[in-house]
């Protein structure tokens, strides 16, 4: 079977640093994949050579079977790749709605204009689909500036979600997020996800989190692959421990 992402020999450099170094990696469709590893290891540097906001050296990048290296963010969105963001990328003067709203416009390229009745229907009927699925439609009408962290980070998974991809990237979902409120949070993105059957491949740093939710742990180290593998064998790796997680179990 066709993996629904396949990167080889993708390499990416910033002067000196080598940020991927000739990596190779199949994720197969419906898995939820960890990416792991210490600052500056390569992790969000994958996440943006997939989804087209960095172009690679060399390497190819494929979506079930399709090159989509070197395409701009847009493209490969439209493809079947989304992501969202460690800091949430909303509009703050807007409420949750809203933001939702205009990424339904963008989705489907009609621009932001409200005068057709049936096209402002469609937008507030997805809108509020998508809301009720991570339990936030009580929150519609609430300004993104009123909003907590953890609550907007959902909302910027929320807009990810709006053209139904393939594969789903989640740079960090938890950080920032209290260690009394992340398993419930996981549980909501991995339900809100659920009805789309998306590949998700998220970077993170909470042990905790990747070894409950994670099929597949992929440890980066200085721009390479370390370990690829179960989260129980990943976790306990001699290298990953040393480089990684620093002896956390």
């Amino acid at each position: 079977m066709t993996p629904v992402l396949s990167v080889r020999g993708l390499e990416k450099r910033f002067g000196a640093v080598v940020a991927a170094d000739a990596l190779n990696l199949d994720i197969a469709a419906g898995k939820k994949v960890s990416l792991i590893g210490a600052n500056g290891a390569g992790k969000t540097t994958f996440v943006n050579l997939v989804t087209g906001y960095l172009e690679p050296d060399s390497g190819s990048i494929e979506l079930d079977g399709q090159d989509i290296a070197s395409r701009s963010p847009r493209s490969v969105a439209r493809l079947g790749i989304s992501r969202s963001f460690q800091i949430p990328q909303l509009f703050v003067e807007l409420t949750a709605a809203e933001n939702l709203s205009v990424a339904v416009s963008g989705a489907r390229s009609r621009g932001l204009s409200f005068h057709s009745p049936a096209e402002a229907d469609g937008r507030r009927q997805k809108t509020i689909e998508l809301l009720e699925r991570f339990g936030l439609d009580g929150l519609a009408d609430r300004p993104i500036a009123e909003l907590a962290g953890g609550i907007r980070k959902l909302i910027d998974i929320a807009m990810a979600l709006v053209r139904r991809p393939k594969l789903l990237l989640l740079d960090e979902p938890t950080s920032g997020v209290s260690a009394e409120e992340k398993y419930a949070m996981m549980d909501r993105v991995i339900h809100a996800v659920a009805p789309d059957a998306a590949t998700i491949v998220f970077v993170e740093h909470d042990m905790d989190i990747v070894s409950r939710y994670a099929d597949r742990v992929v440890a980066f180290y200085q721009g390479r692959i370390l370990a690829d593998g179960l989260p129980s064998e990943v976790l306990k790796d001699v290298e990953v421990r040393r480089y990684v997680t620093g002896g956390a179990q």
